[in-house]
């Protein structure tokens, strides 16, 4: 089954802890921290003290993307802070595979994200090294956006290649994901979605989890 991770940026962040222990009644398979620097992308969001803090509140999976220059420096960090699966940006680190290593040696799960105008096949040589690929399907650094949907066929090359090589890597979509495009993302090869506001927006979080299943 296809799994839902909700993007705590569009949650009540004044009531963080509350906003996971929700999502995590209403099905969500984990909760997906963006960590942004204001450098590599525009925006800022938050940090360590910020996860450290919520991984003592909740034992949900946190899925945790570095939207940061020098991933590098701080992966070891997050980890230790509760990261459960870390991403980082191919396009902010200049030894992909070795953080891929060191991510797997301290026990999470190693993920590395591209941006929308990044060739899939730049993901390739590092597959036997990740545990999942994030596929962005907007600009990374801000919510609301709608899916760009030529990222799809990016998706369905991962996937082909995955498939091809008999590799057990999950493909994550990030960005514009609605109950409306879902399964297009779906039939595309993702096995997780990432969504923010059209889960923590809804009156009715089950039912909007269910419905991008």
């Amino acid at each position: 089954m296809t799994k839902i991770s909700p993007s705590v940026l569009a949650a009540d962040l004044s009531n963080l802890a509350a906003e996971v222990k929700d999502i995590e009644l209403a099905g969500a398979d984990m909760v997906h921290l963006d960590v942004m620097d204001g450098v590599f992308v525009t925006n800022i969001s938050f940090g360590l003290p910020v996860i450290e803090s919520l991984r003592s509140k909740t034992n949900m999976i946190f899925d945790v993307h570095l939207m940061i220059v020098n991933p590098e420096k701080y992966a070891e960090r997050f980890i230790e802070a509760g990261a459960d699966i870390l991403t980082f940006h191919l396009e902010a680190c200049e030894d992909s595979a070795s953080l891929l290593d060191t991510i797997r040696s301290h026990g999470a799960m190693a993920a590395v994200s591209i941006k929308p105008g990044t060739p899939i096949e730049d993901v390739f040589p590092l597959l036997d090294k990740c545990d999942m690929v994030l596929v962005m399907t907007v600009e990374p650094g801000y919510g609301g956006q709608k899916l760009i949907p030529e990222t799809l066929e990016k998706v369905r090359k991962l996937k082909a290649e995955i498939e091809k090589r008999d590799l057990a890597v999950e493909i994550q979509v990030d960005g514009g994901i609605t109950a409306e495009n879902a399964s297009l993302a779906i039939e595309a090869g993702a096995s997780i979605l990432v969504a923010g506001s059209s889960v923590f927006k809804s009156t009715n979080r089950k039912q909007a989890i269910d419905a991008l299943r």
